[in-house]
C-alpha cells in the first residue's frame, strides 16, 4: 500500500530454495511445545485460532514508522497496525490469502451507496460509536479526518492523495488549518450525524477501496493539534495509547468504551499492545524465532535467518511465503538530466543484470524477476518483457547504443536507499555494478526509511540538488486494482513536493487520461484492460526498471494467537485480533 515501500530484508544470494506447502514438518513442534501447522498454512488459514484473553503482544521494528496518526502514514504495516486504534469507513475482512482482500463495513453500517454514475457516495455510520472518552463519534469527524489528511499537505504530507484530486473543489480548497469556516469542505456534506456524503468531480467505481485507507478514520476537530496529533491520538478502536515514546516504543491498552456490539470485527484478545523502535534487524529475528515479537513490519526474515529457516524443516514449518501484490523496483528521476531523456532511460533499463539484484535479495524465494509494472496477482497484469536480455543478466551493447542515442558516452548520477533495509542496498550495490558495464557511473546514497519520503527521495526538489537520478523502492497495492497499484506512483497528479510516492516525477498525458478513464468505467473487464495499456505505455516511457514481484518470507512465532496472512496488506498478518497464550 502505499509507500508501502515495504523493502525486503537481507538475504545470502546463494539462497534460493522454494518452501513446500506441506512437509514432513507438518507434524514437527514448536520451541513451547506446540504442533506447527505447517508451511504456508498462515496463507491458508488462521493459525492457532483461540478467543483466550490477557497477556501482551509485543511488536518490534528496525526503524520508526513514517507516523502512528492514521491521518498522515502511507507504510503497509501501519494501515494494517493503525486499525487497532482508528476505524476507518471500510476495511479488509481478517481472512487468508486472497479472501483477506474481500471489503466489509467497519466504522460504516454497510458499504457506500453510489448514485449519479458513481460520482455520489453515500455512507451510513453504525450507531452508538464512542472515542475512548466516551464522547460521540460524528460523521462530520470523518468529514474533518479526510479534510486534514488530505489538504492540509504543508502539515501532514505523508499519505496518498486521492480525496484532493477527486473530490469536487479539491483544487481550491485549503485545509482545515487554513480553512476557518464552520462549512469546510463543501463536497463533503454531512446532512446528519450519522450520514457523510462524498461528490465526487468524476465518477469512482471503486471509492468503497478508497474510504478503506486509515484517512477516514475519525478525529475530533477539537483535539486535532496538527503534525503533533500522533502524541495524543484520540481511539475509536479497541484499544488506546497509553504512551507515545517518540522514537523508542508505543503502548496500547484496552479502550475501555469500545463497544463490541459496534464492531463485528475486532476481538480485543490481549491486554496490552507494545511497538518498540529502532530495533536491530537481527535482533528482531531471534526474537521472532524465540516466540517473544512480531516483526511489525512484515517483511520477513534477514539474511542469517533466511539461510537457517529454509534448511531446517522444524523451522521451515513455521515459515509463511506469499505473494502480496508488492512490486520491487527502481525509480527513474525523468525531471532530471539526463534522465529526461527517453533513451537515457532505456539505456538503464537494458543495463541492469536482474538476475544479480534477485540474488541480493535472497533468490528466487523472495521474488520472481520483474518485467512489467503490475504484478501478477493485481488485475490487468499482462506477460510482456520489452528490454528482454538472454537470462535476464542484461544488455550491455544495448544499452549502450541507447547511451549513444542520447547523446552520452557516459553518465554519472546517484542512487538512493534505504539505510536500515540491507537487502535495498545489497540490490542496489548491484544494480551499479550492472550499470557500470555501460558506462554509466552511480553512486549509492542512503536515508533512514522513516525520512526517505518526507525528507529525501520523496522531496523533487532534494533529488534535484543531490543528483538523485534513480531511486530504490518497493510498491503494494492500496488495494487489489490495477488503479489501487498505478495511480499513486505513475499519475502527474500524484507528484508531490514531500511525501511525493511517484519518485520518476512521472507526468505522461496518455498514461494521466487512461487512469482517469478506467476508474470512471463501470465494467471491469474494461477498466483492467485500461490498466494493461497503463503498464505498457509505463514501460515504454522508461520511468522505472521492475525487479522482482516480491515475495514475503514470514516467521510465524510460537506462542501467538490469530495468526493469517493476508493479501490486503501484502501478505503481512492481519495485525487486527493477534493474541498471545503468554500471561
Amino acid at each position: 500500500m502505499r509507500r508501502s515501500a515495504l523493502a525486503a530484508v537481507a538475504a545470502i544470494g546463494s539462497v534460493s530454495l522454494l518452501l513446500a506447502g506441506c512437509s514432513k514438518a507438518d507434524d514437527n513442534e514448536n520451541n513451547d511445545g506446540t504442533k506447527s501447522a505447517g508451511a504456508n498454512a498462515a496463507t491458508k488459514d488462521v493459525v492457532n485460532a483461540s478467543t483466550q484473553k490477557g497477556g501482551t503482544v509485543t511488536y518490534e521494528y528496525s526503524d520508526v514508522p513514517d507516523s502512528f496518526d492514521p491521518g498522515n502514514t502511507y507504510y503497509a504495516y501501519m494501515y494494517n497496525f493503525s486499525r487497532l486504534y482508528a476505524r476507518p469507513l471500510m476495511t479488509f475482512k481478517p481472512a487468508a490469502g486472497d479472501k483477506g482482500n474481500e471489503l466489509v463495513p467497519d466504522l460504516a453500517a454497510s458499504a457506500g451507496v453510489p448514485s449519479d454514475g458513481g460520482k455520489t457516495w453515500t455512507y451510513k455510520l453504525r450507531s452508538g460509536l464512542k472515542y475512548q472518552d466516551g464522547t460521540a463519534i460524528t460523521s462530520k469527524d470523518v468529514k474533518y479526518a479526510v479534510e486534514r489528511s488530505n489538504f492540509a499537505r504543508d502539515v501532514l504530507s505523508l499519505g496518498p492523495n486521492y480525496f484532493q484530486q477527486f473530490l469536487e473543489g479539491g483544487d481550491k480548497y485549503k485545509g482545515p488549518y487554513k480553512d476557518k469556516s464552520a462549512e469546510g469542505l463543501s463536497s463533503i456534506e454531512t446532512p446528519d450525524d450519522t450520514t457523510v456524503v462524498f461528490k465526487l468531480n468524476r465518477a469512482f467505481q471503486e471509492f468503497d477501496y478508497l474510504v478503506a485507507t486509515p484517512q477516514t478514520a475519525p478525529v475530533p476537530q477539537a483535539k486535532d493539534t496538527g503534525v503533533d496529533y500522533v502524541k495524543n491520538i484520540v481511539s475509536s478502536g479497541s484499544y488506546k495509547f497509553e504512551s507515545y515514546e517518540e522514537g523508542k516504543q508505543v503502548t496500547l491498552v484496552r479502550n475501555e468504551n469500545w463497544d463490541a456490539s459496534t464492531d463485528p470485527l475486532r476481538k480485543q484478545y490481549p491486554d496490552k499492545i507494545v511497538v518498540k523502535l529502532k530495533v536491530n534487524a537481527e535482533t528482531i529475528d531471534q526474537d521472532v524465532l524465540a516466540g517473544n515479537a512480531i516483526d511489525l513490519g512484515g517483511t520477513g526474515v534477514q539474511a542469517a535467518t533466511q539461510a537457517k529457516v529454509v534448511n531446517s524443516a522444524d523451522l521451515k514449518a513455521n515459515t509463511d511465503n506469499t505473494y502480496g501484490g508488492r512490486l520491487v523496483y527502481m525509480a527513474i528521476n525523468t525531471k532530471l538530466a539526463p534522465f529526461d531523456n527517453v533513451a537515457c532511460r532505456k539505456a538503464v533499463e537494458y543495463a541492469i543484470d536482474k538476475v544479480s539484484v534477485q540474488t541480493a535479495e535472497g533468490g528466487p524465494i523472495r521474488g520472481d524477476i520483474a518485467t512489467t509494472v503490475l504484478p501478477p496477482d493485481i488485475p490487468g497484469y499482462e506477460k510482456s518483457d520489452i528490454y528482454a536480455s538472454a537470462g535476464n543478466k542484461g544488455d550491455v551493447a544495448k544499452a549502450k547504443e541507447q547511451l549513444t542515442a542520447c547523446g552520452k558516452t557516459s553518465i554519472t548520477t546517484n542512487i538512493s536507499a534505504r539505510s536500515d533495509r540491507p537487502a535495498e542496498i545489497d540490490a542496489a550495490t548491484a544494480i551499479i555494478n550492472s550499470l557500470k558495464a555501460a558506462g554509466i557511473n552511480a553512486s549509492l546514497k542512503q536515508y533512514p526509511s522513516g525520512k526517505y519520503f518526507t525528507d529525501n527521495a520523496g522531496v523533487p526538489e532534494f533529488d534535484k540538488k543531490n543528483n538523485i537520478g534513480l531511486m530504490m523502492m518497493q510498491w503494494g497495492s492500496d488495494w487489489p486494482s490495477g488503479y489501487g497499484f498505478l495511480q499513486q506512483i505513475l499519475h502527474g497528479d500524484a507528484i508531490g513536493a514531500s511525501g511525493n510516492t511517484n519518485l520518476s516525477q512521472f507526468d505522461n498525458a496518455d498514461v494521466n487520461t487512461t487512469l482517469e478513464k478506467a476508474i470512471g468505467t463501470e465494467d471491469k473487464a474494461t477498466r483492467d484492460a485500461m490498466y494493461t495499456e497503463v503498464d505498457k505505455k509505463t514501460m515504454e516511457e522508461a520511468a522505472l526498471v521492475p525487479l522482482t514481484y516480491f515475495k514475503v518470507l514470514l516467521y510465524r512465532p510460537a506462542g501467538f494467537t490469530n495468526l493469517v496472512s493476508t493479501a490486503a496488506f501484502s501478505g503481512q498478518y492481519d495485525y487486527l485480533n493477534i493474541g498471545t497464550t503468554k500471561k
